[in-house]
């Protein structure tokens, strides 16, 4: 009997969450054996370009995805810029759906390089789910030359937490008897679904950990968090009955930064925009995405904020585009009588490209 999948006698849920690792890089490391065991960027090395993924060579020096490649570059002076080649990732991509798809229908891709995948009734017939998953890697690795790592859990949560543990090219279960109190030990900022910013206002309530989470009633989780606060009360006790959906259809994309010195003139914070716009342009473009409308978020050192938006009649066509919306949306907040300390975009009133006609793939930058 696989732990992963009981508890207490009642048959309980079996989700995997497999992660490639560093995925584009690797692609990139497999195709050109000159950049193997070098640290490679996959992104653009201009002056305004974003490390879309690292090699792990490159993260041992620091550099991670939605770093802007000037940081990148003088954190590891050695590094190799690759320009990404998202029809190549596509089509790897595509490789590793359809073994997923040898397995089970209930399949949800988070991204190009990772998805949940239900196996509580798979189409192989097996019990075991951790067999399930060395199974999914190793034949990956035959059919790609890439390697996945894999978490074992019964939720959604507690598998993209365990695909973590282990990597690069490893597993790891998280049962349920064990899983509260794996959620108790964590640090919040290293939750799934928990931002630098949430973190932060976490820190200023008091909660470092998960147990300080669970500590909190759900009256004031939700007082503090909205409609967060529930997730928040699940997953501080191990629970998560969020359904593995096939075929997700994402309602927006966004990306924001909370700076460490507030922003206090109009340069600086179209500079800080930058990385942001290319993030948020590059997952839709990456993933046949179009978007009309684009939101600025500005977050001030007092902790109010304000939105705005422009919607478009017809899609944004470019980058440049893109980049003359926000432009204008952020000309227009200054001056400013306080500093900002946070910038956002956001993509919304989504729509997929009529040129493909393949299931979604959301694009992360992990």
């Amino acid at each position: 009997m696989d732990d992963a999948t009981r508890d207490n006698g009642n048959r309980q849920r079996k989700v995997i969450h497999v992660d490639m690792d560093a995925f584009y890089a690797s692609v990139e490391q497999r195709d050109n054996p000159d950049l193997r065991g070098k640290p490679v960027a996959v992104g653009g090395s201009e002056a305004r370009g974003v490390v879309a993924a690292a090699s792990y060579e490159a993260r041992k020096f620091g550099v991670h995805s939605a770093m802007p490649s000037v940081t990148a570059k003088r954190k590891c002076p050695d590094l190799i810029f690759v320009r990404p080649r998202f029809d190549v990732y596509k089509a790897v991509s595509q490789q590793i759906r359809e073994i997923f798809a040898e397995y089970t229908p209930m399949i949800e891709p988070l991204s190009l390089d990772e998805a949940y995948l239900d196996v509580t009734d798979n189409l192989k017939g097996m019990e075991i789910a951790t067999e399930i998953a060395q199974e999914i890697r190793a034949k990956i690795k035959a059919a790609t030359g890439l390697n996945a790592s894999a978490g074992i859990s019964y939720n959604k949560f507690l598998a993209k937490m365990a695909s973590d543990l282990n990597k690069p090219n490893g597993q790891a279960v998280i049962t349920p008897k064990n899983g509260p109190a794996f959620v108790e030990g964590l640090t919040v900022k290293k939750f799934h679904g928990v931002g630098p910013a949430t973190a932060q206002k976490m820190h200023r309530l008091g909660i470092e950990t998960g147990a300080d989470l669970k500590a909190r009633s759900l009256d004031f989780l939700i007082e503090h968090f909205g409609k967060s606060g529930p997730y928040f009360y699940g997953i501080a006790r191990g629970l998560d009955d969020r359904q593995v959906k096939p075929d997700r259809v994402r309602k927006s994309v966004g990306a924001e930064d909370t700076f460490m010195v507030d922003i206090h003139s109009f340069d600086p914070a179209r500079e800080g925009i930058q990385p942001l716009i290319e993030k948020v342009w590059t997952y839709c473009d990456a993933n046949e995405i179009s978007a009309k409308t684009v939101t600025l978020k500005v977050k001030y050192a007092n902790f109010t904020q304000i939105t705005r938006s422009k919607t478009t009649a017809m899609p944004f066509g470019s980058l440049a585009d893109l980049e003359e919306a926000v432009n204008l949306l952020l000309h227009a907040v200054f001056p400013v009588n306080r500093g900002i300390r946070l910038l956002g975009v956001t993509l919304s009133s989504l729509e997929r490209r009529a040129a493909k006609h393949e299931p979604p793939q959301l694009l992360l930058f992990t």
